[in-house]
């Protein structure tokens, strides 16, 4: 059982930067994947980016390549998410979720997350 807990959110202009953490319990954090997707107001929840369990390979969306940074702390327990270059698109509810999956794989279908947050509101004004 993994429980995560998402922070940083906030209003911010557009421009402007946050950094979100996820700081997950249990003892078996290396063993998951750990994404972040977001869903606005009236729309599905979308992948954002992904980190594989040893921190090495990412993949990101399209939208916020160039734009977002994911990291992890095995050692903390954390998984952060930099995002610059804030845009009021990029309003929604963040999610991290962690995917037991195999080796260093990283998947993007919400469906494949066995462990979800609770979200932070992240608001963008123009």
């Amino acid at each position: 059982q993994v429980q995560l807990v998402e922070s940083g959110g906030g209003l911010v202009q557009a421009g402007g930067s946050l950094r979100l953490s996820c700081a997950a319990s249990g003892r078996t954090f290396s063993s998951y994947a750990m994404g972040w997707f977001r869903q606005a107001p009236g729309k599905e929840r979308e992948f954002v980016v992904v980190m594989s369990r040893n921190g090495y390979n990412t993949y990101y969306a399209d939208s916020v390549k160039g734009r977002f940074t994911i990291s992890r702390d095995n050692a903390k327990n954390t998984v952060y998410l930099q995002m610059n270059s804030l845009k009021p698109e990029d309003t929604a509810v963040y999610y991290c979720a962690a995917d037991r999956t195999t080796g260093q794989g990283m998947r993007i279908m919400t469906s494949s997350y066995e462990y979800w947050g609770q979200g932070t509101q992240v608001t963008v004004s123009s």
